[in-house]
């Protein structure tokens, strides 16, 4: 199974090791991506400090990739799943921002709508 997980905190991350920690096998691979903007440094720190978490949570797969890639979230994300050919998608329902709102974030309703493959969105935890 090849899995593709969508991040952008490590919040978010976590929450998805969490969900995918039963379930990867050493066959498995994970490919990893975080979107960040390119001009924003803040958002490129999260974004490296989000993929740092998943080799090391997700140690059971046979291989996990990551990778920072700019642009709009929803449309990365996308373009990846057909790029690696992945079984599934991996997004939260939400930024990892802790003061986002629990609603569906608009880049998680763009891969459930655009999406031809299985999407699992996961909730992230309150801080």
């Amino acid at each position: 199974m090849h899995y593709l997980v969508g991040t952008d905190s490590i919040h978010t991350t976590a929450a998805i090791c969490d969900y995918l920690g039963d379930r990867v096998t050493p066959g498995d691979t994970v490919t990893t991506v975080a979107v960040a903007p390119p001009d924003d440094p803040t958002a490129r720190r999260d974004a490296d400090e989000a993929l740092n978490v998943a080799p090391v949570r997700l140690a059971a797969a046979g291989d996990v990739e990551t990778e920072r890639r700019s642009g709009s979230p929803a449309t990365v994300l996308l373009e990846t799943a057909g790029e690696f050919d992945v079984d599934e998608i991996v997004i939260g329902v939400h930024s990892g921002d802790p003061d986002a709102t629990r609603e569906l974030g608009s880049s998680a309703q763009q891969v459930l709508t655009d999406a031809s493959r299985p999407v699992v969105v996961v909730p992230i935890p309150d801080l």
